[in-house]
Protein backbone atom coordinates (compact mmCIF):
# COMPACT_ATOMS: atom_id res chain seq x y z
CA UNK A 1 0.00 0.00 0.00
CA UNK A 2 1.18 3.32 -0.97
CA UNK A 3 1.16 6.03 1.49
CA UNK A 4 -1.59 8.62 0.86
CA UNK A 5 -0.49 11.49 -1.52
CA UNK A 6 0.28 14.83 0.26
CA UNK A 7 -3.12 17.01 -0.29
CA UNK A 8 -1.09 19.84 -0.94
CA UNK A 9 0.28 17.89 -3.61
CA UNK A 10 -3.10 18.36 -5.75
CA UNK A 11 -4.37 21.17 -7.48
CA UNK A 12 -8.38 21.74 -7.73
CA UNK A 13 -8.74 20.35 -10.65
CA UNK A 14 -6.71 16.97 -9.90
CA UNK A 15 -8.94 16.75 -6.02
CA UNK A 16 -12.47 17.64 -8.41
CA UNK A 17 -11.41 14.77 -11.17
CA UNK A 18 -10.29 11.86 -8.48
CA UNK A 19 -13.85 12.74 -6.29
CA UNK A 20 -15.26 12.82 -9.25
CA UNK A 21 -14.51 9.09 -10.83
CA UNK A 22 -17.17 6.62 -11.18
CA UNK A 23 -16.93 3.90 -8.83
CA UNK A 24 -18.58 0.15 -10.18
CA UNK A 25 -19.87 -2.07 -7.39
CA UNK A 26 -19.38 -5.72 -7.38
CA UNK A 27 -23.56 -6.25 -8.07
CA UNK A 28 -23.13 -4.60 -11.15
CA UNK A 29 -24.60 -0.87 -10.07
CA UNK A 30 -22.51 2.48 -10.34
CA UNK A 31 -21.90 5.01 -7.79
CA UNK A 32 -21.29 8.31 -10.15
CA UNK A 33 -18.55 9.46 -7.81
CA UNK A 34 -16.57 9.04 -4.42
CA UNK A 35 -18.58 10.46 -1.94
CA UNK A 36 -21.00 8.81 0.35
CA UNK A 37 -23.38 10.22 2.65
CA UNK A 38 -22.81 8.29 5.70
CA UNK A 39 -25.76 6.41 7.76
CA UNK A 40 -27.16 9.15 10.63
CA UNK A 41 -29.72 8.66 12.39
CA UNK A 42 -32.69 11.18 10.95
CA UNK A 43 -35.60 9.67 13.79
CA UNK A 44 -38.40 10.90 11.71
CA UNK A 45 -40.70 7.78 11.46
CA UNK A 46 -44.25 7.91 12.91
CA UNK A 47 -45.98 6.41 15.51
CA UNK A 48 -46.60 3.31 13.22
CA UNK A 49 -42.98 3.50 12.41
CA UNK A 50 -43.50 3.89 8.73
CA UNK A 51 -41.10 6.54 6.90
CA UNK A 52 -42.61 10.51 7.12
CA UNK A 53 -42.66 12.81 4.78
CA UNK A 54 -40.14 14.32 6.16
CA UNK A 55 -37.46 11.96 4.79
CA UNK A 56 -38.57 12.27 1.20
CA UNK A 57 -37.51 16.01 1.58
CA UNK A 58 -34.53 15.28 3.00
CA UNK A 59 -33.17 12.61 0.79
CA UNK A 60 -34.20 14.95 -2.50
CA UNK A 61 -31.95 17.74 -0.63
CA UNK A 62 -29.33 15.00 0.09
CA UNK A 63 -29.61 13.47 -3.58
CA UNK A 64 -29.40 16.89 -5.42
CA UNK A 65 -26.29 17.97 -3.43
CA UNK A 66 -24.35 15.99 -5.33
CA UNK A 67 -23.36 12.84 -3.18
CA UNK A 68 -22.81 9.82 -5.05
CA UNK A 69 -24.06 7.23 -2.80
CA UNK A 70 -26.57 7.80 0.17
CA UNK A 71 -26.93 5.42 3.21
CA UNK A 72 -30.01 5.86 5.43
CA UNK A 73 -30.01 6.29 8.97
CA UNK A 74 -30.74 2.99 10.39
CA UNK A 75 -34.19 1.30 10.02
CA UNK A 76 -34.98 -1.41 12.36
CA UNK A 77 -35.39 -5.22 11.54
CA UNK A 78 -38.47 -5.83 14.56
CA UNK A 79 -40.62 -3.37 16.25
CA UNK A 80 -40.32 -5.15 19.21
CA UNK A 81 -36.63 -3.60 19.21
CA UNK A 82 -35.90 0.13 18.64
CA UNK A 83 -33.15 1.66 19.18
CA UNK A 84 -34.13 5.17 19.85
CA UNK A 85 -37.67 7.21 19.53
CA UNK A 86 -38.72 8.03 15.65
CA UNK A 87 -37.02 4.53 14.60
CA UNK A 88 -38.45 3.21 10.77
CA UNK A 89 -39.28 -0.53 10.92
CA UNK A 90 -39.96 -3.08 7.76
CA UNK A 91 -40.48 -5.85 8.81
CA UNK A 92 -42.84 -6.69 6.19
CA UNK A 93 -44.80 -4.87 2.87
CA UNK A 94 -47.20 -2.43 4.81
CA UNK A 95 -45.15 0.68 4.03
CA UNK A 96 -44.49 -0.20 0.82
CA UNK A 97 -45.81 2.97 -1.15
CA UNK A 98 -44.04 5.06 1.77
CA UNK A 99 -40.97 3.41 1.12
CA UNK A 100 -41.22 3.64 -2.74
CA UNK A 101 -41.52 7.52 -2.59
CA UNK A 102 -38.38 7.88 -0.33
CA UNK A 103 -36.02 5.68 -2.41
CA UNK A 104 -37.54 7.69 -5.76
CA UNK A 105 -37.12 11.23 -3.79
CA UNK A 106 -33.27 10.08 -2.91
CA UNK A 107 -32.75 8.95 -6.85
CA UNK A 108 -33.71 12.71 -8.17
CA UNK A 109 -30.46 14.12 -8.33
CA UNK A 110 -28.79 10.98 -9.66
CA UNK A 111 -27.51 9.12 -6.29
CA UNK A 112 -27.66 5.42 -5.36
CA UNK A 113 -29.86 4.77 -1.97
CA UNK A 114 -29.04 1.80 0.46
CA UNK A 115 -31.04 1.08 3.50
CA UNK A 116 -29.21 0.64 6.74
CA UNK A 117 -30.81 -2.16 8.87
CA UNK A 118 -29.89 -2.52 11.93
CA UNK A 119 -31.34 -4.28 15.11
CA UNK A 120 -30.10 -2.93 18.35
CA UNK A 121 -29.52 -5.54 20.87
CA UNK A 122 -29.00 -4.52 24.08
CA UNK A 123 -27.90 -1.09 23.32
CA UNK A 124 -31.61 0.31 23.45
CA UNK A 125 -32.67 3.00 26.15
CA UNK A 126 -34.82 2.21 29.06
CA UNK A 127 -38.44 1.54 28.65
CA UNK A 128 -38.56 2.39 25.08
CA UNK A 129 -39.06 -2.02 24.28
CA UNK A 130 -40.79 -4.78 26.50
CA UNK A 131 -37.04 -5.90 26.37
CA UNK A 132 -33.49 -5.98 25.57
CA UNK A 133 -31.95 -8.88 23.99
CA UNK A 134 -28.35 -9.46 23.44
CA UNK A 135 -25.97 -12.57 22.46
CA UNK A 136 -24.81 -12.77 26.07
CA UNK A 137 -26.05 -10.96 29.62
CA UNK A 138 -23.72 -8.14 29.69
CA UNK A 139 -24.33 -5.18 32.11
CA UNK A 140 -23.41 -1.65 31.02
CA UNK A 141 -20.54 0.28 32.36
CA UNK A 142 -21.64 1.92 35.88
CA UNK A 143 -21.85 5.15 33.32
CA UNK A 144 -24.17 4.07 31.33
CA UNK A 145 -26.43 1.51 33.16
CA UNK A 146 -28.50 4.62 34.29
CA UNK A 147 -29.76 5.35 30.74
CA UNK A 148 -29.57 1.49 28.87
CA UNK A 149 -31.86 -1.42 29.67
CA UNK A 150 -30.59 -4.44 31.25
CA UNK A 151 -30.68 -7.40 28.61
CA UNK A 152 -31.41 -11.13 28.49
CA UNK A 153 -29.57 -13.36 26.10
CA UNK A 154 -30.92 -14.72 22.78
CA UNK A 155 -31.75 -18.01 22.36
CA UNK A 156 -30.73 -20.27 19.02
CA UNK A 157 -34.23 -20.42 17.77
CA UNK A 158 -34.44 -16.12 18.46
CA UNK A 159 -31.13 -15.64 16.63
CA UNK A 160 -32.23 -17.51 13.19
CA UNK A 161 -35.46 -15.29 13.76
CA UNK A 162 -33.48 -12.55 13.62
CA UNK A 163 -31.63 -13.82 10.53
CA UNK A 164 -34.18 -14.21 8.92
CA UNK A 165 -35.91 -10.81 9.52
CA UNK A 166 -33.09 -8.80 8.12
CA UNK A 167 -33.47 -10.61 4.73
CA UNK A 168 -36.95 -9.66 4.75
CA UNK A 169 -36.49 -6.32 5.44
CA UNK A 170 -33.75 -6.18 2.95
CA UNK A 171 -36.26 -7.80 -0.19
CA UNK A 172 -38.55 -5.03 1.00
CA UNK A 173 -36.37 -2.32 0.54
CA UNK A 174 -35.40 -3.93 -3.18
CA UNK A 175 -39.11 -3.90 -4.02
CA UNK A 176 -39.33 -0.17 -2.82
CA UNK A 177 -36.63 0.17 -5.28
CA UNK A 178 -33.58 1.07 -3.33
CA UNK A 179 -30.43 0.47 -4.56
CA UNK A 180 -28.93 -2.02 -1.78
CA UNK A 181 -29.01 -2.66 2.11
CA UNK A 182 -26.28 -1.98 4.40
CA UNK A 183 -25.77 -4.00 7.60
CA UNK A 184 -24.88 -1.72 10.66
CA UNK A 185 -21.68 -3.85 12.08
CA UNK A 186 -20.26 -1.28 14.62
CA UNK A 187 -20.92 0.99 17.13
CA UNK A 188 -22.19 -1.80 19.54
CA UNK A 189 -25.58 -2.84 18.11
CA UNK A 190 -26.56 -6.35 17.69
CA UNK A 191 -23.91 -7.54 14.78
CA UNK A 192 -21.18 -5.56 16.42
CA UNK A 193 -22.13 -7.21 19.99
CA UNK A 194 -22.01 -11.21 18.39
CA UNK A 195 -18.67 -9.93 17.00
CA UNK A 196 -16.80 -8.83 20.19
CA UNK A 197 -16.02 -11.24 22.74
CA UNK A 198 -16.49 -8.57 25.56
CA UNK A 199 -20.31 -8.78 24.65
CA UNK A 200 -20.53 -12.16 22.82
CA UNK A 201 -19.83 -15.18 26.19
CA UNK A 202 -21.62 -17.57 24.49
CA UNK A 203 -19.94 -21.46 24.14
CA UNK A 204 -22.44 -22.23 21.78
CA UNK A 205 -22.38 -22.51 18.07
CA UNK A 206 -22.86 -18.70 18.05
CA UNK A 207 -19.71 -17.81 20.03
CA UNK A 208 -16.49 -18.90 22.28
CA UNK A 209 -13.98 -18.55 18.99
CA UNK A 210 -13.45 -15.70 16.80
CA UNK A 211 -14.82 -18.14 13.58
CA UNK A 212 -18.11 -18.67 15.92
CA UNK A 213 -18.59 -14.65 16.85
CA UNK A 214 -18.74 -14.20 13.15
CA UNK A 215 -21.24 -16.94 12.65
CA UNK A 216 -24.08 -14.57 12.48
CA UNK A 217 -23.17 -11.81 10.40
CA UNK A 218 -22.19 -14.31 7.78
CA UNK A 219 -25.55 -15.54 8.27
CA UNK A 220 -27.34 -12.58 8.23
CA UNK A 221 -25.32 -11.79 4.49
CA UNK A 222 -26.06 -15.07 2.67
CA UNK A 223 -29.74 -15.12 3.77
CA UNK A 224 -30.14 -11.30 2.42
CA UNK A 225 -28.19 -12.31 -0.78
CA UNK A 226 -30.56 -14.95 -1.26
CA UNK A 227 -33.56 -13.09 -0.63
CA UNK A 228 -32.84 -9.79 -2.63
CA UNK A 229 -32.31 -10.05 -6.62
CA UNK A 230 -29.24 -9.90 -8.82
CA UNK A 231 -27.98 -6.44 -9.10
CA UNK A 232 -29.12 -5.30 -5.56
CA UNK A 233 -26.30 -4.14 -3.32
CA UNK A 234 -25.03 -5.73 0.15
CA UNK A 235 -23.15 -3.46 2.14
CA UNK A 236 -21.66 -3.61 6.05
CA UNK A 237 -19.98 -0.93 8.33
CA UNK A 238 -18.05 -2.29 10.58
CA UNK A 239 -15.80 -1.48 13.60
CA UNK A 240 -11.88 -1.23 12.64
CA UNK A 241 -12.10 -2.03 16.63
CA UNK A 242 -14.60 -1.30 19.36
CA UNK A 243 -12.07 0.51 21.83
CA UNK A 244 -12.60 -1.55 25.47
CA UNK A 245 -10.43 -4.12 27.01
CA UNK A 246 -11.36 -7.30 26.27
CA UNK A 247 -13.08 -6.24 23.19
CA UNK A 248 -12.59 -6.44 19.16
CA UNK A 249 -8.99 -6.14 18.30
CA UNK A 250 -7.45 -4.86 15.10
CA UNK A 251 -6.33 -8.87 14.25
CA UNK A 252 -9.62 -10.04 15.06
CA UNK A 253 -11.63 -7.42 12.89
CA UNK A 254 -9.03 -7.87 10.13
CA UNK A 255 -10.54 -11.35 9.63
CA UNK A 256 -13.78 -10.75 9.70
CA UNK A 257 -13.23 -8.23 7.61
CA UNK A 258 -11.68 -11.14 5.07
CA UNK A 259 -14.07 -13.54 5.98
CA UNK A 260 -17.38 -10.72 4.86
CA UNK A 261 -14.94 -9.78 1.53
CA UNK A 262 -15.33 -13.45 1.08
CA UNK A 263 -18.91 -13.31 0.69
CA UNK A 264 -19.17 -11.31 -2.02
CA UNK A 265 -20.05 -7.82 -0.55
CA UNK A 266 -20.40 -4.65 -2.39
CA UNK A 267 -18.32 -2.33 -0.12
CA UNK A 268 -17.70 -1.87 3.50
CA UNK A 269 -17.93 0.94 5.49
CA UNK A 270 -14.92 0.79 8.05
CA UNK A 271 -15.47 2.89 11.43
CA UNK A 272 -14.80 1.98 15.59
CA UNK A 273 -15.93 2.62 18.78
CA UNK A 274 -19.15 1.99 20.79
CA UNK A 275 -21.69 4.19 22.93
CA UNK A 276 -19.16 3.14 25.68
CA UNK A 277 -16.24 3.89 24.17
CA UNK A 278 -16.91 6.45 21.67
CA UNK A 279 -14.01 6.37 19.04
CA UNK A 280 -16.33 7.46 16.11
CA UNK A 281 -17.26 10.83 18.06
CA UNK A 282 -13.48 11.62 20.09
CA UNK A 283 -10.41 10.64 17.72
CA UNK A 284 -7.06 10.81 18.73
CA UNK A 285 -5.04 13.18 18.08
CA UNK A 286 -2.78 11.95 15.43
CA UNK A 287 -6.10 10.98 13.71
CA UNK A 288 -7.65 14.33 13.86
CA UNK A 289 -4.86 15.56 12.23
CA UNK A 290 -4.96 13.41 9.31
CA UNK A 291 -8.48 13.83 9.28
CA UNK A 292 -9.35 10.54 8.22
CA UNK A 293 -9.87 8.72 11.57
CA UNK A 294 -9.54 5.12 10.41
CA UNK A 295 -7.72 4.83 7.64
CA UNK A 296 -5.05 3.51 9.13
CA UNK A 297 -7.07 -0.06 9.30
CA UNK A 298 -8.34 0.93 5.81
CA UNK A 299 -4.78 1.13 4.41
CA UNK A 300 -4.16 -2.26 5.91
CA UNK A 301 -7.14 -4.40 4.91
CA UNK A 302 -6.62 -3.09 1.05
CA UNK A 303 -3.57 -5.28 1.83
CA UNK A 304 -5.82 -7.95 1.96
CA UNK A 305 -9.19 -7.63 0.38
CA UNK A 306 -10.31 -6.06 -3.08
CA UNK A 307 -13.68 -5.22 -2.11
CA UNK A 308 -14.47 -1.52 -2.44
CA UNK A 309 -13.13 0.52 0.96
CA UNK A 310 -15.35 3.37 2.65
CA UNK A 311 -14.09 5.33 5.98
CA UNK A 312 -16.86 7.73 7.43
CA UNK A 313 -15.37 10.37 10.55
CA UNK A 314 -13.07 13.19 10.54
CA UNK A 315 -12.77 14.30 6.77
CA UNK A 316 -13.10 18.19 6.31
CA UNK A 317 -10.87 18.99 3.20
CA UNK A 318 -11.31 17.86 -0.46
CA UNK A 319 -7.44 17.84 -0.69
CA UNK A 320 -7.32 15.10 2.51
CA UNK A 321 -10.42 13.16 0.36
CA UNK A 322 -8.66 12.68 -2.62
CA UNK A 323 -5.78 11.99 -1.26
CA UNK A 324 -7.01 9.14 0.59
CA UNK A 325 -8.65 8.20 -2.50
CA UNK A 326 -5.59 8.42 -4.94
CA UNK A 327 -3.58 6.59 -2.60
CA UNK A 328 -6.02 3.02 -3.44
CA UNK A 329 -6.39 3.19 0.44
CA UNK A 330 -10.16 3.87 -0.07
CA UNK A 331 -12.58 3.86 -2.20
CA UNK A 332 -15.33 6.18 -0.93
CA UNK A 333 -15.15 8.95 1.26
CA UNK A 334 -17.81 8.98 3.90
CA UNK A 335 -19.37 12.06 4.94
CA UNK A 336 -22.35 12.38 7.70
CA UNK A 337 -21.96 16.06 9.84
CA UNK A 338 -20.65 18.19 7.41
CA UNK A 339 -23.61 17.33 4.57
CA UNK A 340 -26.15 18.24 7.95
CA UNK A 341 -24.24 22.11 7.77
CA UNK A 342 -23.36 22.06 4.01
CA UNK A 343 -26.14 19.50 2.27
CA UNK A 344 -24.13 20.74 -0.87
CA UNK A 345 -20.94 19.89 -0.15
CA UNK A 346 -20.41 17.25 -2.95
CA UNK A 347 -21.53 19.27 -5.59
CA UNK A 348 -19.11 21.96 -4.73
CA UNK A 349 -16.25 19.33 -4.20
CA UNK A 350 -17.05 18.02 -7.32
CA UNK A 351 -17.10 21.27 -8.90
CA UNK A 352 -14.48 23.27 -7.10
CA UNK A 353 -11.59 20.62 -5.52
CA UNK A 354 -9.82 22.78 -3.53
CA UNK A 355 -13.01 23.35 -0.36
CA UNK A 356 -12.72 22.88 3.33
CA UNK A 357 -15.60 23.13 6.06
CA UNK A 358 -15.69 23.47 9.50
CA UNK A 359 -17.88 21.98 12.17
CA UNK A 360 -19.00 24.35 15.00
CA UNK A 361 -18.36 23.14 18.80
CA UNK A 362 -21.83 22.29 20.32
CA UNK A 363 -22.01 23.40 23.66
CA UNK A 364 -24.78 24.78 25.95
CA UNK A 365 -22.15 25.37 28.92
CA UNK A 366 -23.76 24.30 31.60
CA UNK A 367 -21.54 21.32 32.44
CA UNK A 368 -24.14 18.70 33.80
CA UNK A 369 -26.09 19.05 30.50
CA UNK A 370 -23.25 18.44 27.96
CA UNK A 371 -21.37 15.98 30.38
CA UNK A 372 -24.53 13.60 29.21
CA UNK A 373 -23.32 13.24 26.03
CA UNK A 374 -26.02 14.18 24.09
CA UNK A 375 -26.06 18.07 23.54
CA UNK A 376 -24.27 17.64 19.76
CA UNK A 377 -26.31 14.48 18.75
CA UNK A 378 -29.67 16.36 19.77
CA UNK A 379 -28.17 19.63 18.02
CA UNK A 380 -27.37 17.81 14.48
CA UNK A 381 -30.55 15.67 14.46
CA UNK A 382 -32.36 19.50 15.24
CA UNK A 383 -31.01 20.35 12.27
CA UNK A 384 -31.88 17.37 10.10
CA UNK A 385 -35.43 18.16 11.60
CA UNK A 386 -35.03 21.38 10.04
CA UNK A 387 -34.04 20.33 6.83
CA UNK A 388 -36.97 17.79 6.23
CA UNK A 389 -39.31 20.64 6.81
CA UNK A 390 -37.66 22.07 3.85
CA UNK A 391 -35.38 24.59 5.78
CA UNK A 392 -32.25 25.44 5.54
CA UNK A 393 -29.68 24.13 8.41
CA UNK A 394 -28.39 26.45 10.74
CA UNK A 395 -24.87 26.40 11.40
CA UNK A 396 -24.50 28.77 14.27
CA UNK A 397 -27.84 28.15 16.20
CA UNK A 398 -27.55 27.72 20.05
CA UNK A 399 -27.34 24.81 21.28
CA UNK A 400 -29.88 25.67 23.97
CA UNK A 401 -32.04 26.77 22.09
CA UNK A 402 -31.83 23.59 19.85
CA UNK A 403 -32.17 21.40 22.71
CA UNK A 404 -35.65 23.83 23.77
CA UNK A 405 -37.21 23.11 20.69
CA UNK A 406 -36.51 19.25 21.22
CA UNK A 407 -38.00 19.15 24.56
CA UNK A 408 -41.14 20.69 23.53
CA UNK A 409 -41.17 18.66 20.29
CA UNK A 410 -40.98 15.41 22.04
CA UNK A 411 -40.31 16.18 25.73
CA UNK A 412 -37.41 16.13 27.96
CA UNK A 413 -37.31 12.26 28.77
CA UNK A 414 -36.83 11.32 25.29
CA UNK A 415 -33.39 13.29 25.44
CA UNK A 416 -31.79 9.78 25.86
CA UNK A 417 -28.52 8.39 24.72
CA UNK A 418 -28.93 7.37 21.10
CA UNK A 419 -26.59 6.64 18.19
CA UNK A 420 -25.05 9.42 15.82
CA UNK A 421 -23.90 7.82 12.77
Amino acid sequence: MTAPASPSSLSAEAIASILGRPLPLPCGRVVPNRLLKSAMSEALGDPDLAPRPELEVLYRTWSRGGAGLLVTGNVMVDRRALGEPGNVCIEGPEHLDRLAAWAEAAHEGGALCFVQLNHPGRQVPRKLNAEAVAPSAVPFSARMQRYMAEARALEDHEIIDIIERFARSAAVCAEAGFDGVQVHGAHGYLVSQFLSPLTNRRTDRWGGSPDKRRRFVLEVIAAIQAAVPAGFGVAIKLNSADFQRGGITEDEAMGTVQAIADRGVDFIEVSGGTYEAPAMMSPRQSTREREAWFLAFAEAVRGQVEVPLAVTGGFRSGRAMAAAIDSGAIDLVGLARPLVLYPDLPARLLREGDVAVELPTVKTGIKAVDRLGMTELLWYEQQIHRMGRGKPPLPREHAIKSLAAYALERGIGAMMPRRGR
